[in-house]
């Protein structure tokens, strides 16, 4: 197994989950748009510092980084879905359960 791929295939997805352009991911996270570039082309493995990064700034651990990917099953999807609440204000949260509520109700 290449977990070189899989983490820099993760932190592509973890971007586009987040709806952010490379641009906005490398300021964001403290990089350059050609690094971070690199690491999404598996051209350039990430350091811990670059990792660390990632991490604080998603709120997640390095673990959960690993485990972003193509949604399989039920499970994986949950996971994902709890990533992005993660970083959501309550104001958030209320209109997200809302919506949930009426969606599961249909």
């Amino acid at each position: 197994m290449d977990y070189q791929k899989i983490l820099n295939s993760s932190i592509k997805k973890l971007r586009q989950i987040n709806g952010l352009t490379q641009e906005a991911f490398a300021e964001k996270i403290g990089m350059s748009l050609q690094g971070l570039s690199n690491i999404e082309r598996n051209r350039y493995q990430p350091n811990a510092v670059t990792i660390d990064n990632i991490c604080k700034a998603f709120k997640i651990t390095p673990v959960e980084l690993f485990m972003i990917n193509e949604n399989k099953d039920n499970e994986e999807i949950i996971k994902n879905i709890t990533l992005l609440l993660k970083q959501c204000s309550k104001a958030k949260l209320k209109k997200i359960y809302n919506i949930i509520s009426i969606l599961i109700k249909l």
